[in-house]
């Protein structure tokens, strides 16, 4: 089966320098990713290929069979959304218009349909965001920023989910709701690829760990094959302990 996303010898260079090198990584069409790695390992740089957002990369990055440059950008957002790490606008959007702007590829006159109306409800009640929905959205702590922007990325009823650190704004509750529901959305069927530095919440969420170190992947598998003590010394440079958590995923606990 082909799978959905395939990476061959993908990097990248900025101004001479590589930041992202020889990845060769295939996802399947529904799974719980998460990359991991050190600042600077080439985690946004990944999503930033996969998503599209990233023109010059070597290599090759398919999705669905497709070279992601060669996607016409309308088909392509119907089937992948994005979550940045945040979004800024300027103009006195309320949260409910942000998150309508995820049907953007769905619209086809200047009036929302039903179904654009249907999936924005959808989206902000799993987002518990419809409390704040006439809500400017620059007045929004950073938390309800990033749920909204979760929210309009689901308003798009994506195939697949991009994520780069969606739980940086978020309080300890909020970043758990949030895991919990980027699982409920891959036992719907979804392939869900989540940047994120927290390993733990990588441990008991995700289906398998992509780990960066200085542009390559340092590990790939399970989070029991992934993160273990000495993959997190050599790639993080920080001692551990890797136990067992009561469901029988690992949880690490820092120092000695």
């Amino acid at each position: 089966m082909t799978p959905l996303y395939s990476l061959r010898d993908a990097g990248m260079r900025y101004n001479g320098t590589e930041v992202l090198s020889r990845v060769n990584l295939d996802f399947p069409d529904v799974q719980m990713a998460a990359i991991v790695g050190p600042n600077g390992a080439g985690k946004s740089t990944l999503i930033g290929i996969m998503s599209g957002l990233r023109h010059g990369y070597m290599g090759h990055c398919t999705y669905n069979g497709v070279e992601v440059g060669s996607w016409q950008r309308r088909g392509f957002a119907r089937q992948v959304s994005v979550v940045p790490q945040s979004l800024r606008l300027e103009f006195p959007f309320t949260a409910e218009q942000v998150v309508m702007m995820g049907r953007t590829p769905f619209c086809d006159g200047l009036f929302e349909s039903p179904e654009d109306r249907e999936a924005v409800d959808r989206a902000m009640e799993i987002t518990d965001t419809a409390s704040f929905r006439k809500r400017d959205f620059r007045s929004l702590s950073g938390g309800e920023r990033q749920l909204v922007i979760l929210a309009s990325a689901l308003a798009q009823s994506p195939r697949t989910l991009l994520l780069d650190e969606p739980t940086t704004f978020l309080d300890l509750k909020h970043q758990i709701s949030i895991y919990r529901l980027l699982r409920e959305l891959r036992e719907q069927g979804l392939l869900v690829v989540a940047v994120t530095h927290d390993l733990n919440l990588a441990a008991a969420y995700s289906d398998r760990v992509v780990m960066l170190k200085a542009g390559r992947v340092a590990a790939d598998g399970a989070p029991a094959d992934t993160l273990r003590r000495e993959i997190i010394r050599d790639v993080f440079g920080v001692e551990s302990q890797v136990r067992e958590a009561a469901d029988g995923r690992p949880w690490i606990v820092y120092g000695h």
